[in-house]
Formats: structure tokens, sequence, C-alpha cells
């Protein structure tokens, strides 16, 4: 689906070039590449313009995305899908644990790609699946999907994000994990605590426990693969349910872990937006 963004010239970008605007507002050399080839890519006052001319103060510059016509859509599958928002850039859902986000060999048409491509075909709104960071199948919560690729980089590495866990055993207070995480075998996901690994830091909160178990309020300095399921594993204390790096419970199907908040800067309107998401049911009767 195309997307026309514009932007009223300040005086900031008076004389200067249409470039230097795009490279500071975040656009990558790949999609300036395709701006400038598309004929209306780039318009100034409704007029085709190059990267190097210069715009003057009360100009409106228009930047046309290109679509995903040539790109890969997934399989539309109609689905639930529990959406916390939308916008022309970007679309927020609260992920159910059981549901893998991405299609592999394992999972073909049951996936978040696939009912997100219904959902936005539907409203024809074609574009390919983008989310921005990713959650495990089994962890459920807050998964933030991009529209066109200008707001998937705009916001790779920049959404801030917490989680809630249940810890297999009793925390207080507050405390940091910090612990490198390595991949032995490259064929296999599972991964480990080894000095070999990149540096991996978990912050955790204790907010509520049984005498056995702990639901935890968790933020991560760095994105590992399995980062707060490793990390609370290596310590002893995995999590309750994951059957990866802990042992199976009868009260829950899953690894007890939620991305229950985010927070970001809206790569178009420059806004703070940010969102919340219920702990599931499953996860709460675990304390109850």
């Amino acid at each position: 689906m195309p997307r026309k963004i514009s932007y009223k010239i300040t005086t900031e970008y008076d004389k200067r070039k249409v470039l230097d605007l795009l490279k500071e507002k975040g656009y990558s050399h790949r999609l300036i590449t395709k701006l400038k080839q598309a004929p209306d890519g780039l318009l100034l006052n409704g007029k085709h313009i190059r990267t190097v001319d210069l715009m003057r103060e009360s100009d409106t510059l228009e930047v046309n995305l290109p679509d995903d016509k040539k790109e890969s859509i997934s399989i539309p599958v109609e689905m639930p899908l529990d959406i916390i928002y939308e916008d022309d850039d970007l679309l927020i859902v609260n992920k159910p644990a059981m549901l893998a986000v991405h299609e592999s060999h394992n999972h073909l048409g049951d996936t978040l790609s696939n009912a997100v491509a219904f959902y936005l075909i539907n409203k024809g709104k074609p574009t390919t699946f983008r989310s921005v960071g990713r959650l495990d199948k089994g962890t459920s919560g807050i998964i933030v999907c991009a529209l066109n690729k200008y707001t998937a980089s705009k916001l790779s590495g920049k959404i801030y994000k917490e989680y809630l866990a249940v810890a297999s055993s009793v925390f207080e207070g507050e405390g940091t994990i910090d612990a490198p995480i390595y991949r032995p075998d490259p064929i296999i996901t599972v991964r480990t605590v080894d000095k070999r690994g990149e540096k991996a830091v978990t912050h955790w909160k204790a907010l509520k426990s049984d005498g056995e178990n702990t639901l935890l309020r968790i933020h991560l300095e760095t994105g590992r693969t399995h980062q707060i399921r490793v990390h609370f594993s290596h310590i002893g204390s995995a999590l309750v349910g994951d059957t990866m790096y802990g042992k199976a419970d009868s009260r829950i199907c899953h690894q007890a872990l939620h991305c229950c908040y985010c927070r970001f800067t809206h790569p178009v309107t420059n806004k703070t937006m940010e969102f919340e998401a219920e702990m599931p049911d499953d996860m709460k009767s675990i304390l109850e």
C-alpha cells in the first residue's frame, strides 16, 4: 500500500538539499535510491525534485513511499487479531502465546504474519509483514508491526519494552543479571550462558510471590534471543512452564512470559507512543 508523507519546510531546512532532510529524518540509502528512481517519489510543491535540489522555507516536500507489490506478502489466513492500535504506519497487536510470529517449515499458514496479511488485504492495504522485534512462540504480548519500510527502519532497535514473567523461585526487591549468551550449535535454537557469548543484561523487579514462584517485571538492556528465559534458567529459576530451559508445569502450557508494555517515538509524527497489554489469564492463575 503506497504511503505519502509530507513535510512543511521550516527555517532549519531553508536553502538546503532535499537529501539533507531525508537523511536527518532517517531514510535509508536504499530507500532514498528507490524514491529517486520513482517518477513521483519526491515532489516539491507538487513537482518532481531531485535530492540535490534546494528547498525553501514554506515549501512542501512530498515523499511517496513505494508499495509492496513486488515484495513477498504472507498467505492471508483469517484468524482473530487483538489489535491495540492502528494508523497508516503502524499496526500493534497483542499476540497470543501459542501463535508463532513468522512462517517457517514448522509453521505455514498458522502464524501472526498470516493473520495480519488477511486483515490488511481485507482493508485494501496489502503489505509485507514487518514485525519490529519479535516474541518467541510461547511468549504473549505486544508486537509492533511496521506498515512500510521507512517505519521499520526508523523503529529498529528503538522500542523500549517491559515484560511480566513468573520465575520458579522466590525473589525480593530488584536486581540485574549480567551474563553473556552463547549459541553452542548454529542449527539448534537453544542458548546458554557462556563467556564466548554476546553481552546480555536483564533488569528485574519482584512484584508478587506465593512462596514458591515470583511475578517479575523485567526490562532488557540488550536484546538477545531467549534472553530472559536463558538468564533466569542460569540462576536456577527457570520461568514456569518453560520446557526448553526448565520443566513443564500443569498450570500453563508455555513459558510464563508476556510483553506488557512498550514505548517509542512515532517515526512520522514524532509523538511519544505508549501501549500496554494485560497479562493473560493462564499466567495470572499461577499465583492465585
